[in-house]
């Protein structure tokens, strides 16, 4: 049905494809809105009766502030909950690997590109959506984000009940090092907030030369780098015209150095309608797992050694695009832009 040019959905939709669409929308509502929420909670907490609660909470959260950065606490009821598969299903994202990933060894995981809120990192690597345990036991995944997220009160916690634990530098430390446990891997979305920006349908722009720190990261700590692609995360989602250079695009870059993070002008469909609302489309997102460049651990790597690793990168990266692309629909002429 159409009403003013937006298509609502009919009432015969099947149950599944409800349960479906509601396990997106929990998990897109709280990323854009859920800051807001859970603030609000808790300064309204404060002026009533059950102010002891939110103020238990910030004296546990005091205590607690550096988890994010030592392996977090995740819990198996998150991770494995179903609810992640009816999101999975929805799209419906997929789980590819290439090869096989040797318990034995620690990996860092790079993932591109961003798209505009990262979901296929999260179903395939924070959760069990998608099989991660069983196409490749005995490695641990943990997905790296803005460490601000973590300052958020109760969002923290969603988050870190999955397997999502903070970027910043001693994050990285813990789990590739100091944990002293072996088949640990951490998951980087290596482009971040600006790559965010690129994030329009049928783009396939990275955020990748100039990012390094992550290559050297894995030299440190004798990490393997493992390239991975997520195809058809920059499709869920339309975002407002911001070619380089124009006034909105200058104004979301100054945002990102004022807040941390990129604002991206998006819409998606509603949770009723197809036309407008902040729920993705239903495309598929296949994310495809390649093959890891051994690297040798080296605590002092040269700025030659960093960028001779660097490079390697990028083209195992693009020969995995390119392997792969005409499987899931990307046009031949199509390359990968470095940006």
């Amino acid at each position: 049905m159409n009403v003013f040019g937006i298509r609502f959905a009919p009432l015969s939709i099947p149950f599944h494809r409800r349960i479906e669409t509601f396990a997106v929308a929990q998990f897109c509502i709280l990323f854009v809105v859920g800051g807001i929420i859970f603030i609000s909670l808790t300064i309204y907490l404060f002026t009533t009766s059950y102010y002891w609660f939110p103020l238990l909470y910030c004296v546990w959260l005091y205590f607690d502030w550096n988890t994010p950065s030592r392996g977090g606490r995740r819990g198996n009821w998150m991770i494995h909950g179903s609810l992640w598969r009816h999101m999975s299903n929805y799209f419906p994202a997929r789980l590819h690997k290439t090869v096989d990933l040797d318990p034995n060894h620690n990996y860092l995981l790079g993932f591109h590109p961003h798209g505009v809120m990262a979901v296929g990192a999260f179903m395939s690597f924070a959760t069990e959506a998608n099989g991660f345990s069983l196409k490749f036991p005995g490695i641990r995944p943990t997905v790296l984000t803005l460490a601000g997220q973590f300052g958020i009160p109760f969002w923290r916690d969603y988050l870190m009940s999955a397997a999502v634990c903070s970027v910043s530098r001693e994050s990285v430390d813990y789990v590739l090092g100091e944990c002293g446990d072996k088949g640990n891997a951490v998951i980087i979305v290596v482009g971040g907030a600006l790559e965010s920006l690129q994030a329009h349908p049928n783009a396939h722009t990275l955020v990748l030369r100039k990012r390094k720190g992550f290559v050297k990261k894995a030299i440190y700590h004798g990490a393997h780098l493992v390239p991975v692609y997520s195809f058809g995360e920059t499709d869920i989602y339309d975002q407002l015209p911001n070619p380089e250079g124009s006034k909105l695009r200058k104004f979301q870059i100054m945002m990102t150095k004022i807040m941390g993070f990129a604002p991206p002008i998006f819409h998606g469909r509603g949770i009723f309608n197809y036309t407008l609302g902040i729920v993705p489309y239903r495309k598929p997102i296949n994310t495809i797992v390649g093959k890891p460049i051994p690297i040798m651990k080296d605590t002092s790597p040269s700025s030659e050694k960093v960028d001779r690793i660097h490079q390697e990168y990028m083209d195992a990266l693009e020969s995995l695009f390119e392997e792969h692309k005409l499987k899931f629909g990307v046009d031949a002429a199509k390359r990968l832009t470095f940006l």
